[in-house]
């Protein structure tokens, strides 16, 4: 993308917002580079930003204070999270990590808020993000506590297909199996075999560096 304008309109959020509503947005939009295993943010750091994966795949965890780590989500191209803190002002509750060469957009909570405060279409977007985000940490605490390695890996692997947070990805996404082993926590041996097992299944279809969904309903309701 050359331009903000051009940034601005290729988000999942701008078909809500009227022409004055998206010049807003483009005056308080930038964009920033992030290396594979960078620090996007740090649990703690003050929050001045929303922010949006314009190409790339973050991850988004914590350690808890006995010292076990726990991944919350991961997010792709398109997908934008941390409104619950902007709107609460509060600094972020979770580390953010690059898998890979990532590039972020990060909109000011000023303009956040001015959007919040005056557009409906804008708020409707909320509701629904933060609805399916919400659904989205409940179960990945039962997939923590219950499931079994293969079902975690494909119940991690459908947040990428869910509708409503990435509305344009189709039935395939570009990820290794490194990347998806880091944010289910387990070992690439354990994910190699879970896919292995899910492609015999007619489940998936992996490929070096990139995964096809065949049954996305089966995928959904793994291990369920």
């Amino acid at each position: 993308m050359s331009t903000r304008e051009d940034i601005v309109r290729a988000t999942i959020w701008a078909g809500e917002l009227k022409e004055d509503e998206l010049e807003r947005a483009r005056r308080g939009t930038i964009e920033r580079q992030y290396s594979k295993g960078a620090y996007i943010c740090h649990r703690g750091d003050p929050l001045d930003h929303w922010t949006g994966v314009g190409e790339g795949l973050i991850k988004i965890s914590t350690i808890s204070h006995s010292g076990k780590a726990m991944t919350f989500a991961g997010v792709t191209t398109g997908g934008w999270f941390g409104e619950g803190s902007v709107l609460k002002g509060e600094p972020r509750k979770y580390d953010v990590v690059a898998l890979r060469d990532t590039r972020m957009i990060l909109m000011t909570r000023a303009t956040f808020m001015w959007l919040y405060e005056n557009s409906t279409g804008f708020n409707r977007f909320l509701v629904r993000q933060l609805n399916e985000r919400m659904g989205q940490f409940i179960a990945t605490i039962e997939y923590d506590r219950i499931l079994n390695p293969k079902a975690r890996v494909a119940r991690n692997l459908s947040w990428f297909f869910n509708p409503v947070l990435y509305p344009a990805v189709g039935n395939d996404i570009e990820i290794s199996q490194e990347e998806l082993a880091l944010l289910v926590g387990l070992s690439r041996q354990v994910v190699n075999r879970s896919l292995q097992e899910l492609s015999e299944e007619g489940v998936v279809r992996a490929e070096h560096g990139r995964i096809s969904v065949l049954d996305i309903a089966a995928l959904n309701g793994y291990g369920a």
